[in-house]
């Protein structure tokens, strides 16, 4: 497998942590594993909700398609870029705007269909189409040329800068050069899609795991478009199937850590994360690892809704909410699994100062921190403002156990802090608050993101005025001229990490969010398993090298 050097331009490092892993049998013993049958039982704390590359937007979807399907590069077992569907590294022009890819001769789809050029121009004009409403359609936005002009409808999709040259030679030509644009295209938006197969299925694509086809190194059974489980087999026509020593992969919905821990004890499951108490009961064990990650949680304040502005386009109210909780007791009583408080966006480790080497993080410092006495004073004038005595907010969450223990530490700590204010939570399944966060409908939301690729424009676009993941209302003229200019300005690098670290600067003085914590995982894991391998940026976790070693 030809290997490419970790990407280390503009001060970025693409890095990932290969943990052992686990490995079981079936889901009735799963120590019964045996030379000819190699399974893995895994567990994950949401539903699975959509199967369609283009418009994914959780590390659910993201782990499953990687998994399932591949694009031009995937992230190798030590967060290298190694060949996907590419059969060799491409041609690129002098002044770094046209990429020329040759698809590999031996990919096909799981109908036995060639992989070609056309399935990369049709899906990445699919993720441009306004039409088609895809919320990481910001990520082809400014990098593929006209780009731009299509998703604002300006030009058709047919002049977007892709071309199939001929069935195995796809052109890519770029707005700017872009030093991570490889990176990009192991992310799920990126990935090929088949046209004929797509018009085919008609509103039944992607429904379920019968409606969807795959390319990568398993394929998805057993998924029936909104059920708690679903199943990886082997994908005998992958190119590589070869490297692939897993026949399955069983994977579950359990969103209580008490129900997953007896499943781990009795070995139907063979890795879990552990969340709040259950970690303490766990030191000693030889299982127990800790996986960092480079997800930060935070507060989502809705300064919009059904059209009105929301008592939180206050800003001294968004500031006294995001100052009046302990983020350090937080993550000492309610995680207790490694994570750390974040006073700021982008997380520790990420990326680094292309001049001087300096982490982010540390270079820009804590910007929002809590302040007990400041956040009452913000409190008592914002609510002066808006000309009330007090306010009655929700915070919306999804339904695991670690999310209500966390709104429900969040509600103890604002109510008690800010005189006035009273919290009502909303815990919901997690594609219900995908819905609910896409049409604007709540109040205060504890969302997460986890980086795509190590550059901190991809924490800080996510809050720019007309970014598909905003939705919140947060608009900031200072704020978007500044990310308009990190993400132009490619040439003076020490330019661009300046606007980042300004624009950063200005979220957090603005509270345009509220940063909580960022994520490590508590993981316990058998010992049967090789090369379980996770990953700091884009999808969590891969598959394609995991073996049995029992």
């Amino acid at each position: 497998m030809k290997k490419k050097k970790y990407l280390q331009l503009m001060g970025l490092s693409l890095a990932s942590v290969s943990l052992l892993a686990a490995c079981g049998g079936n889901k009735e013993e799963s120590t019964t594993n045996t030379d000819s049958k190699q399974e893995l039982n895994l567990i994950e704390s949401a539903e699975l909700p959509t199967m369609d590359s283009v418009l994914a937007t959780d590390a659910v979807s993201f782990n499953v398609m990687s998994n399932v399907n591949e694009g031009l590069y995937r992230q190798g077992p030590d967060g290298e870029l190694v060949l996907g569907m590419a059969a060799e590294e491409p041609e690129i022009s002098e002044d770094g705007l046209t990429y020329t890819f040759k698809i590999r001769e031996d990919a096909v789809w799981s109908n036995d269909e060639p992989v070609t050029a056309n399935d990369f121009v049709f899906a990445w004009k699919r993720l441009a189409t306004p039409e088609t409403a895809a919320e990481y359609s910001y990520m082809i936005d400014g990098v593929v040329l006209n780009a731009t002009a299509v998703l604002q409808g300006e030009m058709e999709p047919s002049e977007l800068g892709v071309t199939a040259v001929d069935d195995k030679t796809f052109e890519v030509q770029l707005e700017k050069s872009v030093p991570y644009f490889e990176s990009l295209t192991t992310l799920s938006m990126f990935f090929p899609q088949n046209e004929a197969y797509f018009t085919e299925q008609g509103d039944a694509y992607a429904s379920n795991s019968d409606h969807v086809l795959y390319n990568g190194p398993f394929v998805l059974d057993e998924w029936d478009g909104t059920g708690l489980s679903w199943v990886l087999n082997k994908n005998e026509g992958y190119w590589d199937a070869e490297s692939v020593e897993l026949d399955a992969v069983n994977i579950d919905v359990i969103k209580e850590t008490s129900t997953a821990l007896n499943l781990y004890d009795t070995g139907s499951i063979d890795r879990m994360v552990l969340s709040g108490d259950y970690v303490q009961t766990q030191q000693g064990n030889s299982d127990l690892k800790t996986q960092p990650t480079s997800t930060v949680a935070y507060l989502k304040f809705n300064q919009e809704r059904d059209g009105e502005q929301t008592a939180l386009a206050n800003e001294n109210i968004r500031k006294a909410i995001a100052m009046a909780f302990d983020k350090q007791a937080y993550v000492d009583t309610v995680l207790q699994n490694g994570s750390i408080p974040a006073d700021g966006l982008v997380p520790e480790a990420l990326a680094v100062d292309p001049a001087t080497g300096e982490d982010f993080r540390e270079q820009n410092g804590d910007l929002l921190t809590f302040d007990l006495e400041q956040a009452q004073e913000y409190w008592e004038k914002g609510l002066q403002e808006l000309g009330v005595e007090s306010l009655s907010l929700e915070i919306l969450s999804d339904d695991t156990e670690n999310a209500k223990k966390s709104i429900e530490f969040l509600q103890g700590q604002l109510t008690q802090n800010l005189p006035g204010l009273d919290i009502s939570l909303r815990n919901v399944p997690f594609k219900v608050r995908l819905d609910a966060n896409s049409n604007q409908d709540y109040d205060i939301q504890l969302s997460l993101w986890g980086a795509d690729y190590a550059d901190p424009i991809n924490f800080l676009e996510l809050f720019q005025s007309e970014n598909g993941n905003n939705k919140s209302g947060y608009s900031s003229a200072d704020y978007d001229a500044l990310i308009e200019s990190a993400q132009t300005n490619v040439t003076d690098l020490e330019s661009r990490w300046q606007d980042m670290l300004d624009a950063e600067k200005v979220l957090m003085d603005e509270a345009g969010i509220a940063p909580i914590y960022q994520r490590a995982y508590a993981v316990l894991e058998k010992n049967y398993v090789e090369n379980f391998t996770t990953h700091l940026v884009g999808a969590e976790w891969s598959l394609k090298w995991a073996s049995v070693t029992k």
